[in-house]
């Protein structure tokens, strides 16, 4: 059977899984088959599951790289291809994926396109490689950070690929830039009138739900192009199927013809380490899954005074400055925030805030990653931080209110309000983004 001709939701007890995933709000096989297609796109499956969506035979997770090259690359079949990736875009045995296409004969890879930090990853936050050719196998790189619209357009046509492959791990908060990588591209391949494919790789952090505020366009920017949640809870192939439906055809002029590869074997309910994949960073300051976890919350200090942990072996579980003590540690757990403690912690970071300075403040250690709720952690920690940190400030510019998708949470933690009432703020917002989200959900939801 060709990989296009495979159900959504492949395997063993599809049905049973379909019924589950009906009745928590996920779409069924033919709802989500329905939904995928036409103007949002078309989702491919392969491989067998078992009940649990665990391969069978107790294998790990498949990426939907491994799932494309198992058929193939029956989905490339007489394609010119250029593929958008990063040190992310590798096999379970960690070749990359563009050594892996460009040495069988099977696909005609003719480029690379290379987002923030690079291609190959050799650029910090804020940085780039460029263009020039790829030493390993000779083939061009393209430079797409920063560009968007008609320019990157342009540099898709220049390159004379036909089909452009999009294959990065995302971390799972609406403000790591590789998702809205994904939406340029995605504009940008609808502009240019080429077909566009997304291999898709699990949520490190679940799939489980959304939370956190919702972005006002007005505040949109490269850390958030559209009105989605803090953390989305969605794969980067559910990403790229909402992201058509709600979002390309008002900023291209039409949908872009759109195909997803579905993981095989992947479960919202998955952590990162419960799928048996390799965990490579994908940018400099996202060394671990553990990372990831909390990043949703944790990254709003970069709209501070505070340093978030960058120049340590921690970001974004350190946050800290100089004056801060015990007390802020102290105040944090009294909260009793659940699934997280917090200890009281100096540290002295080798570059960004306060290199070579040794400042206080406390590391973030997850307790219970089931129970924990990074946002509204991230949140609690601004609170605490403005009432116990010496010099606690918001940053000039006001990134926080990028980083958040609004002025909403600076104005109200200005004023006083607690965690509460800033969580409560953003329900009704969030609510609408859910019913956005279970429309474009490829993977069962997890079982009670």
């Amino acid at each position: 059977m060709s990989l296009s001709r495979r159900s959504l939701l492949a395997g063993a007890g599809a049905a049973a899984g379909a019924a589950a995933a009906t009745a928590a709000g996920t779409p069924s096989a033919s709802a989500a088959t329905a939904g995928a297609a036409g103007a949002t796109g078309t989702a491919h499956a392969a491989g067998t599951a078992d009940a649990a969506g665990r391969p069978a035979g107790g294998r790990r997770v498949r990426t939907g790289f491994e799932v494309l090259a198992a058929d193939g690359y029956a989905l490339l079949a007489g394609q010119r291809v250029g593929i958008v990736t990063n040190p992310t875009g590798v096999t379970a045995g960690l070749r990359h994926v563009v050594d892996v296409m460009h040495a069988d004969e099977r696909v005609d890879l003719i480029a690379v396109f290379g987002p923030e930090h690079g291609f190959r990853g050799t650029a910090q936050a804020g940085g780039s490689e460029g263009r020039y050719d790829d030493p390993a196998t000779g083939l061009p790189v393209y430079d797409t950070y920063l560009k968007s619209g008609r320019a990157l357009a342009d540099v898709f046509t220049a390159s004379g690929v036909d089909t452009v492959a999009f294959d990065i791990q995302d971390a799972g908060a609406r403000f790591y830039t590789y998702i809205w990588t994904l939406f340029d591209c995605m504009v940008a391949a609808a502009t240019a009138g080429k077909r566009f494919v997304v291999l898709d790789r699990p949520n490190p952090i679940t799939g489980r739900d959304a939370s956190g505020p919702v972005l006002d366009p007005a505040y949109a920017t490269f850390v958030g192009r559209r009105p989605i949640a803090q953390a989305h809870g969605m794969t980067v192939a559910e990403l790229a199927l909402l992201f058509n439906a709600a979002f390309v055809p008002e900023a291209a002029g039409r949908a872009v013809d759109l195909e997803v590869v579905r993981t095989a074997g992947w479960r919202r309910g998955d952590f990162f380490d419960d799928t048996g994949l390799p965990w490579v960073p994908p940018s400099p300051n996202m060394p671990t899954p553990d990372t990831a976890l909390l990043y949703p919350g944790t990254c709003l200090f970069e709209g501070t005074s505070l340093s978030e942990g960058r120049g340590t072996t921690r970001p974004f579980e350190l946050i800290g400055a100089e004056g801060a003590d015990g007390r802020w540690a102290a105040a944090l757990n009294e909260a009793g925030l659940p699934g997280v403690r917090f200890r009281e912690a100096y540290f002295t970071p080798t570059f960004s805030k306060f290199a070579g300075k040794t400042v206080g403040g406390v590391q973030v250690h997850p307790t219970d990653r089931d129970a924990l709720d990074a946002v509204r952690t991230g949140i609690a920690m601004l609170v605490t931080a403005k009432r116990h940190v010496p010099g606690f400030a918001w940053r000039s510019d006001n990134w926080i209110d990028k980083l958040t998708g609004s002025d909403r949470v600076r104005r109200q933690i200005d004023a006083g309000a607690g965690t509460d009432e800033v969580v409560g703020a953003w329900q009704e917002e969030l609510d609408r983004f859910r019913a956005l989200r279970r429309e474009h959900l490829l993977y069962p939801a997890p079982r009670p």
